[in-house]
């Protein structure tokens, strides 16, 4: 989208102040050669502090405070003050309407009975109903069957033409065949650079929560990947949670919105599995391939080194939290860099930190020590060597591939231990002494035993010599032996033992 434009708001809440994201987004806008218009919206509440969030937005752009445009948009105070701004400062596009035609897909939408409507920003030259074109990056060639323009709904026009942004019709039914970012052509001609492959970061497993739920939750997630380049997915079959998708994301809150947006949009109930990061693995023989599931990662003896994705993050907080953060993100393996200050009570703290120690409580954390305040951004800094292994969990002696996980080497005793623990207690007794262990290669590090079911052969006894009574437990006790030994104590895992493990 910012591509696609100009310019672009830089909108700050009176209350809450500069938060991480808003930074994160404002550098894209700058990196993209954007004009921006600072406003400070919602100045109609008791609780605004415009003196002390103008000062912030201004160190944060190099601006003045008369470039900072207050407005209210519950009152519509300063609106008018606001579109007018827009119109001063944001320059006009270039006119270029006689080159050849070059448009970019920004978002597009999948509509029942036209097809797919790719949202565009034209460039260079002419787009109009009938026109032939042809979508570069996938080469899908079509014909235009409509063109029009928001306002807010749609209007339908003859012609788009140089600097305008609107929307056409491809025709085209498969969601594969147009991509966001993609330029649309009617001749051989340099492609925008809007076109940039999105490679995820965050990996985890989608299922629906009734099995039968799977074609609509397939046909959700391609539907989602119309309007997002940044979501990759593949199918995926789990022992205990059925058919589903091995889902790539940017982050966590990538992931949390597309699994709101299953839930809202298509009313599925999902699962979801523990978070995972893309590892890149050296082996023996010099060959380097990138995993994203423990299943993948070679034996011990076959790896020279693992390498994780660093991110660098940025920590927006009151000065009043800080030591609370620093010792969390010391927890969580992360290299302190700088702490800058946006006034006399936000800081900035700036560090770099294994993705794989952001993914499952590293945020929930940070708010609870900050009351709430605390703000996160991060971003891809690195690959960097990590000591690393596989952790195999074994029920009855037999390896359970879906158990397994990536830890730390340091932390496999606990992490071992904690799964152990857990499955003891979701696992149903059998009629033999369960083992349940958590083992690096062939080197058990934490284990438990359910103690067997045990029928009570001596209950059709009455009387009699002890000795009667020992030789049928004695024989019970063979029985069992002989149970495990012939492979006959192979063990179902129930779904909760599973849950309790994989569930997020």
């Amino acid at each position: 989208s910012l591509a696609a434009v100009e310019g672009a708001i830089l909108l700050v809440d009176a209350t809450q102040g500069v938060q991480a994201q808003t930074v994160a987004n404002l550098y894209l806008a700058i990196e993209q050669g954007l004009t921006i218009v600072p406003v400070l919206n919602k100045i109609d509440l008791p609780n605004a502090d415009i003196p002390k969030i103008t000062e912030e937005i201004c160190k944060l752009t190099d601006c003045t405070p008369e470039e900072v445009v207050a407005v209210s948009g519950k009152t519509g105070k300063n609106v008018d003050t606001l579109l007018q701004a827009i119109i001063d400062r944001v320059p006009p596009p270039t006119d270029s309407k006689h080159k050849p035609l070059r448009a970019l897909i920004f978002d597009s939408y999948f509509d029942e009975y036209r097809g797919i409507v790719a949202q565009i920003r034209v460039v260079d030259g002419t787009l109009k109903a009938g026109d032939s074109v042809t979508l570069m990056f996938t080469d899908k060639k079509t014909e235009v069957l409509e063109v029009g323009y928001y306002e807010p709904k749609m209007i339908k026009t003859d012609i788009l033409e140089a600097g305008e942004i609107g929307y056409f019709v491809t025709g085209l039914k498969d969601i594969k065949d147009c991509r966001v970012g993609d330029t649309v052509a009617t001749q051989l001609v340099e492609p925008l650079r809007g076109y940039q492959e999105v490679k995820p970061m965050v990996f985890a497993g989608l299922f629906a929560k009734e099995g039968d739920e799977y074609p609509r939750l397939r046909e959700g997630i391609e539907k989602l990947k119309l309007n997002d380049a940044a979501l990759s997915y593949e199918p995926e079959h789990s022992q205990a949670l059925g058919f589903g998708f091995r889902c790539g994301f940017l982050g966590l809150l990538h992931l949390e919105v597309i699994q709101e947006r299953l839930l809202r949009e298509f009313d599925l109930d999902l699962i979801v599995t523990v978070p995972s990061v893309a590892y890149r693995v050296t082996q023996t023989d010099g060959t380097t391939t990138t995993i994203y599931s423990p299943q993948a990662l070679p034996s011990q003896d076959r790896i020279a080194s693992v390498e994780e994705p660093i991110m660098t993050v940025d920590i927006f907080s009151p000065k009043a939290y800080l030591g609370g953060i620093m010792q969390l993100v010391s927890q969580k393996r992360g290299e302190y860099l700088t702490t800058e200050y946006l006034d006399d009570n936000i800081a900035v703290l700036h560090y770099r930190v294994p993705l794989t120690s952001l993914l499952v409580d590293f945020y929930d954390k940070l708010k609870s020590i900050s009351s709430g305040y605390a703000s996160l951004n991060y971003d891809f800094y690195q690959y960097k060597s990590a000591d690393i292994v596989r952790l195999d969990v074994l029920i009855a002696d037999d390896k359970v591939e879906a158990l397994s996980s990536i830890v730390y080497e340091d932390e496999a005793f606990a992490v071992g231990k904690k799964i152990v623990n857990s499955l003891k207690e979701t696992m149903p007794r059998q009629q033999f002494v369960l083992k349940i262990q958590a083992a690096i290669g062939g080197k058990v590090i934490a284990a438990e035993r359910i103690s067997a079911l045990r029928k009570d052969v001596t209950a059709k006894l009455y009387g009699g010599d002890y000795t009667r009574k020992r030789k049928l437990l004695e024989k019970q006790k063979k029985g069992k032996k002989k149970m495990m030994a012939m492979g006959t104590g192979k063990v179902d895992i129930p779904p909760e033992a599973f849950m309790a493990v994989l569930k997020k």
